[in-house]
């Protein structure tokens, strides 16, 4: 394709402010996780994630983005979880077999890579042939 051609994605200026501002609270959820401020980081969780939500909630019709915004939720949820684990000091804590508090983590993480994989694997194999369909 060519520039002209070309699809592309614009994203309105609010929107764009919304996701630089949804920045700026995973960087102080995880500023405060590195110095240990508790009640700081714990309260920084709700404006990460919700914004996290809204966005993936926003871009629903767009399966590229939605599956990318997904994970990202998925990755900040268990974040979360890992940095309150630690918090309250149970990541070290045997909850299944040689399994930790921390490793529960996992679940969320391991979410958000199949979310990935099943756009990579299936749907985005699906648009390529839809586009090569159209511009033959």
């Amino acid at each position: 394709m060519t520039a002209n051609t070309e699809n592309r994605y614009s994203i309105p200026a609010r929107y764009r402010r919304l996701e630089n501002l949804h920045i700026v609270f995973w960087l102080f959820k995880d500023i405060s996780w590195c110095m240990l401020w508790e009640e700081l980081g714990i309260i920084m969780v709700v404006p990460t994630l919700s914004v996290a939500l809204y966005i993936a909630y926003r871009t629903r019709n767009l399966k590229s983005e939605l599956a990318h915004n997904l994970a990202v939720a998925f990755w900040i949820s268990a974040n979360s979880y890992w940095m309150i684990s630690e918090f309250f000091g149970f990541d070290e804590a045997q909850v299944l077999g040689p399994y930790e508090g921390k490793h529960i983590a996992m679940i969320p993480f391991t979410i958000g890579v199949l979310i990935l994989a099943w756009y990579y694997l299936v749907q985005r194999p699906k648009e390529v042939k839809s586009e090569e369909t159209v511009t033959m």
